[in-house]
């Protein structure tokens, strides 16, 4: 069956009426935790990962992937009315956004964003359609070492990427890989770290673990913060919120132009939104016929990033369906949502779970649509929802964490967990370390164990097996240029500023 006929199967499980209930639900509450500021999509996925263990996987990806493509369009919303970014990827948008409004132009400005979001979203969707079966096709060629190197890969892309130091990346990542061994030991039989407690002989659930990182962490963090005082001033939207001719002539380059930036280096490794909306923005800048605009509210400087913002996240999906390889936080939760449903990511996803994956493919398709209906219809809504007190939300999110966490399993223990991952959570934002790699090494390691393991019985005992086969030599070449890269190249500018 090729990837057409596969997709159109999607869309006919993705238009039943139950799974398209979940999708708006996603595209509404995503679009929501995308406007408020401090709120993100994978605070709100790890919140409702215990709902996992009552929601068919079907629905719930599809929800989740709604949140994610909802957060990405209402990042915008902030970033123009409040100039402050709801997402780190919307940071650029904001730059020219806000300058509009203040323009009296936050109509065309909304506009430009949520059109270029759809338009963009679904080109890189189209991509992770026909993309997707190609790179599954190579990675089924991977045996038990190409398996570990992949792993490898994984790990260190994770917390060589998401965070501001490789070292603080690693060492989050190490404390993961140890959270990931305790439990019985699979070769064994033994017990590992449980230090007598019976509760941790089946392992640490990363629902657990995520929810307290992702949600209780954060929620005690801003709440540490004491941020009760207005953010900025809420620029009113007036006029119009339909393009001109020339607001629309001036926008759909930008928006084809940020959609090939967007889903390439979101589907890299090493990839993520931030980097391609800055690409987006410089380009704009450079072959604008109005340069004289930008930094005053140029409509090019929000249309292109905006769109590189949403190609990224389709292109972000592509690596942790076809390789189980996250490159952001909500990527990394997801992950940890496919293991809470016993479901494994990589290859042999598309032909264990096919129906589940091109469901979610064309949910992509029609939230899309939802979203452009949803955000400039409901422009004043989302603008309400900005003066709800910080206060509440943050209690609001540890009652919510605390009660999906006990409903779940009816365990103290289990609730004693949460706070104590709550405050890891917490103590890791507090001292700028990223919490990401430490639930991928929660999830990876006893997977990437069972697979060195496996690797190393093939060959004998031989270590050598990992670098002597060339697809496991690649990917662990890439691994350490991933490791190597980012210090050099901080060192260059360093050298390169000095001289300069």
């Amino acid at each position: 069956m090729n990837a057409f006929d596969s997709l159109m199967g999607g869309f006919a499980n993705a238009l039943q009426p139950m799974t398209l209930m979940y999708g708006f639900i996603g595209c509404f509450v995503g679009t929501l935790v995308g406007v408020l500021p401090g709120i993100g999509p994978a605070l709100t996925i790890a919140l409702l990962l215990p709902l996992t263990y009552h929601v068919p996987a079907t629905g719930m990806f599809v929800m989740f992937a709604g949140i994610y493509y909802g957060a990405a369009y209402g990042g915008s919303t902030t970033s123009i009315l409040l100039n402050t970014p709801g997402e780190s990827s919307s940071v650029v948008t904001a730059l020219e956004g806000n300058k509009m409004a203040r323009r009296g132009r936050a109509g065309p400005a909304l506009a430009t964003a949520a059109i270029g979001s759809f338009v963009a979203g679904t080109i890189g969707t189209v991509a992770l359609t026909f993309f997707a079966p190609l790179v599954v096709e190579a990675a089924l060629a991977f045996g038990p070492a190409e398996y570990f190197s992949l792993m490898i890969l994984s790990l260190v892309a994770v917390s060589a990427v998401l965070g501001n130091s490789v070292l603080r990346g690693i060492a989050s990542l190490t404390a993961g890989l140890l959270f990931g061994l305790v439990g019985l030991d699979l070769q064994t039989g033994q017990p590992r770290f449980t230090f007598g407690q019976t509760e941790l002989l089946d392992g640490i659930e990363v629902t657990i673990a995520a929810v307290g990182l992702f949600a209780v962490g954060e929620a005690l963090y801003l709440a540490w913060q004491g941020k009760e005082t207005k953010a900025g001033e809420v620029m009113k939207v007036s006029g119009s919120l339909w393009l001109s001719a020339q607001d629309w002539s001036r926008s759909w380059k930008a928006w084809l132009r940020g959609a090939l930036f967007g889903f390439p280096i979101g589907a890299m490794p090493a990839g993520g939104a931030e980097l391609p909306t800055l690409l987006s923005y410089y380009t704009e800048k450079k072959l604008s016929k109005h340069p004289e605009e930008f930094g005053h509210g140029a409509i090019e400087g929000v249309a292109g990033p905006e769109a590189a913002n949403n190609a990224a996240a389709a292109g972000v999906l592509m690596p942790l369906l076809t390789l189980g390889i996250p490159t952001s936080a909500t990527a990394a939760i997801m992950l940890s949502a496919f293991q809470g449903y016993g479901i494994q990511t990589g290859p042999t996803l598309f032909s264990q779970q096919g129906s589940l994956v091109w469901t979610l493919i064309a949910s992509l398709y029609i939230g899309n649509i939802i979203l452009l209906v949803l955000n400039l219809p409901l422009v004043g809504l989302w603008v309400k929802l900005l003066k709800i007190p910080p206060p509440w939300l943050y209690a609001g999110i540890i009652i919510i964490s605390t009660a999906g966490v006990y409903g779940a399993g009816n365990s103290v223990f289990n609730v004693g967990l949460l706070y104590v991952f709550g405050l890891i959570g917490f103590a890791m934002r507090r001292f700028d370390f990223p919490a990401a790699p430490l639930i991928v090494g929660l999830i990876l390691a006893p997977m990437a164990e069972q697979s060195m393991r496996q690797a190393l019985t093939i060959s004998m005992g031989e270590w050598s097996t990992f670098v002597t086969r060339p697809l496991s030599a690649s990917l662990m070449a890439i691994s350490v240029i991933l490791l190597v890269a980012p210090p050099l190249v901080r060192r260059w500018q360093q050298k390169r500023v000095a001289t300069a």
